[in-house]
């Protein structure tokens, strides 16, 4: 099911290319935010329900209890073992931002085309990323499922070099594939974003995985100080510990976009697209030329995602379940 990866350049990997530019979209075709239908991004249309937030939660700083509270849930709902630890950050994209802090190592390696602010964050830092004259690429990055073709990277990619870091931003759809079982092992990080499965993107919660040493190299910065003091909000540690304990809530989530999936692609192929990969939360499809699909799409106010390396390819997520007959009328 998937086509062979293009030639990611330079420019595609320094890029801040991202989904969810949706006031661009505004800006170019018109319309409010409530008229579009956002199919850029791959976060869960139907969100973990918030509830109640404590007045607690949002007047006093994030208290000891809150935070343990929530690693320890993340621990169970992740299985992580017992020779790991967890850091929780705003974000994953925090997170990201900070790989290249836990590496003594001068190059890095990471497989494209894929999620590009890995390479930006690697390259801000002085690291030539995938250069083929560095032998001494000793540091790997991999996304798992990848984004935008849902590659899953197997066991081969773990150990023998002094990091190796495991996106798995999209990964919680499909547990069985976590890496997270071997982040008992030294020089391995294993990366968690909250916002899609659960979601809640706004939130801006995240978690990085792996063993103290790893999290706090010797001679280096450790992970915990450079994000510093309170890095997780009042509202994100309560909201994140109840999401990750709902585990009923998670089986139904992981089944209902399995099935909106199937129903994107049907609606898809049956348009002329031919699926190329994806996972469960966003769907990417090879068409005869992406930015005319694109710009179809848009003027139905229905936005996509398309990318510099490709003039075929064409990534949409799940609509919310009000909004399947906006994206069938903007169909061909």
């Amino acid at each position: 099911m998937t086509a062979p990866l293009p030639e990611e350049t330079p420019d595609a990997r320094e890029s801040p290319d991202h989904g969810g530019n949706l006031d661009a979209a505004i800006a170019r075709y018109g319309g409010t935010r409530a008229d579009w239908l956002d199919l850029s991004t791959g976060i869960n249309p139907v969100p973990y329900p918030v509830g109640d937030i404590s007045q607690d939660s949002w007047t006093r700083l994030p208290d000891q209890a809150a935070t343990d509270r929530l690693l320890v849930a993340a621990r169970q709902f992740w299985k992580i073992p017992d020779a790991a630890r967890i850091v929780a950050a705003p974000g994953a994209s925090a997170l990201i931002a900070r790989m290249p802090d836990l590496t003594a190592t001068t190059a890095a390696h990471i497989p494209g085309p894929t999620y590009n602010e890995h390479a930006r964050a690697f390259s801000k830092a002085g690291f030539p990323v995938n250069d083929p004259d560095r032998a001494d690429s000793n540091t790997h990055v991999y996304v798992h499922p990848n984004n935008p073709d849902g590659r899953l990277w197997g066991a081969e990619i773990m150990g023998g070099r002094s990091l190796t870091i495991v996106d798995e931003s999209f990964c919680d759809t499909i547990p069985d594939q976590s890496h997270v079982p071997f982040t008992g092992n030294t020089g391995i990080v294993v990366l968690k974003s909250f916002g899609k499965f659960w979601g809640l993107a706004g939130l801006r919660l995240g978690f990085a995985i792996g063993t103290p040493k790893t999290l706090a190299p010797p001679g280096l910065v450790s992970l915990t100080d450079l994000l510093g003091p309170w890095p997780v909000s009042g509202p994100a540690l309560d909201i994140g510990a109840r999401a990750l304990e709902d585990h009923a809530w998670a089986k139904a989530t992981r089944a209902r976009l399995a099935q909106d999936a199937t129903c994107l692609d049907t609606l898809l192929t049956a348009g002329g697209a031919h699926l190329v990969g994806g996972t469960p939360l966003f769907r990417l499809y090879q068409v005869d030329d992406a930015a005319r699909w694109q710009n179809r799409l848009a003027e139905h106010r229905v936005w996509s995602r398309i990318f510099p390396y490709s003039k075929t390819w064409l990534r949409l997520g799940l609509p919310a379940p009000d909004r399947w007959d906006q994206l069938r009328d903007a169909l061909p």
